[in-house]
């Protein structure tokens, strides 16, 4: 029995062309924030609440969303978080800034991301995640406690 070499080469060749394309699109946190900052990207909402309430809120929606960790950065205004693992084709990374407009309204601004650029799906939108956060918002104006899980 013979063993075609060629074949043997070709293998590693294809492997390390598939990876490359698949990691080569991979968004970060670092995206987020780039096309936040840039103004290329993002959905801004108004809303009535405080930034306190819109803090709390933006949590409780990406929670709601299944994401991950979320990395606070309070005295910058916005935070981080992703969900699904790297190489789940429906995984997000995302950002939420929560800016001041007056002492009872707030400007709440999303950006989401998939992990990877050519998917078509993704775990949750800016849309989406601004009817969540307008959702969330008349439970909070009724004096209602935010659920844990989604209503």
């Amino acid at each position: 029995m013979s063993i075609n070499t060629s074949n043997i080469r070709f293998v590693p060749t294809a492997l390390f062309a598939i990876a490359l394309a698949v990691f080569s699109g991979c968004a970060t946190t670092n995206d987020v924030i780039r096309v936040k900052e840039s103004g290329s990207e993002g959905t801004a909402q108004g809303l009535p609440v405080t930034v306190g309430q819109a803090w709390d809120i933006a949590k409780t929606v990406f929670r709601w969303e299944g994401a991950d960790a979320i990395e606070e950065h309070k005295s910058e205004n916005y935070m981080l978080t992703s969900s699904g693992p790297n190489l789940v084709p429906s995984g997000a990374v995302m950002g939420a800034w929560v800016e001041r407009v007056d002492d009872a309204n707030t400007k709440v601004t999303v950006v989401t991301k998939r992990r990877i650029s050519v998917n078509v799906a993704t775990t949750l939108t800016e849309s989406k995640f601004q009817k969540r956060f307008a959702q969330a918002v008349e439970i909070v104006k009724k004096g209602q406690t935010l659920p844990r899980i989604a209503p």
